[in-house]
C-alpha cells in the first residue's frame, strides 16, 4: 500500500516493538514528551527506521474496546508518518482517563505529539 506521493506506509511487524527488553530501553533512556491524553517515551535507534509500542493500561481505559480504538488511532498516525519519523523506538503510553472525550480530540493529541517526534 503506498501512497500518492510513493511512500511505503505498510504497518509490518518489523516497525512494531515486541519485546519486554525493547520496551524497558525506551523507558529506561527517560525522555518523554506529553500531551493532553498520552505521553510518547522515546530513544534513538539504530536502525533505518522508527518503531512503534502502544501502551493503554486498563486503569485508565476500562473497556477493551475503548483500548483497543486507542491503540489502532495510534498505530494509524504512526503509519501515515512513520517514514518522515527520525530511527527511534517510539512507545505511546495513555497518561490521562479518556472517559467522554471526542475521537476528534485524541486524534488532535496524538498528531500534535508526533508532530513534536518529527521536530525534535
Amino acid at each position: 500500500m503506498s501512497s500518492p506521493s510513493g511512500v511505503d506506509e505498510r504497518f509490518l511487524s518489523a516497525y512494531k516493538l515486541c519485546k519486554t527488553d525493547e520496551f524497558s530501553s525506551v523507558f529506561a533512556f527517560r525522555r518523554a514528551l506529553k500531551g493532553r491524553f498520552f505521553m510518547i517515551h522515546y530513544r534513538p535507534n539504530e536502525l533505518p527506521t522508527a518503531r512503534l509500542g502502544v501502551v493503554v493500561a486498563k486503569k485508565l481505559a476500562k473497556h477493551a474496546n475503548l483500548r483497543n480504538l486507542l491503540k489502532r488511532i495510534v498505530r494509524e498516525h504512526f503509519r501515515k508518518i512513520r517514514a518522515s519519523l527520525p530511527p527511534q523506538d517510539l512507545i505511546v503510553r495513555l497518561h490521562a482517563p479518556v472517559r467522554g472525550v471526542t475521537r476528534a480530540a485524541i486524534n488532535e493529541d496524538v498528531a500534535q505529539l508526533f508532530g513534536r517526534v518529527q521536530r525534535s
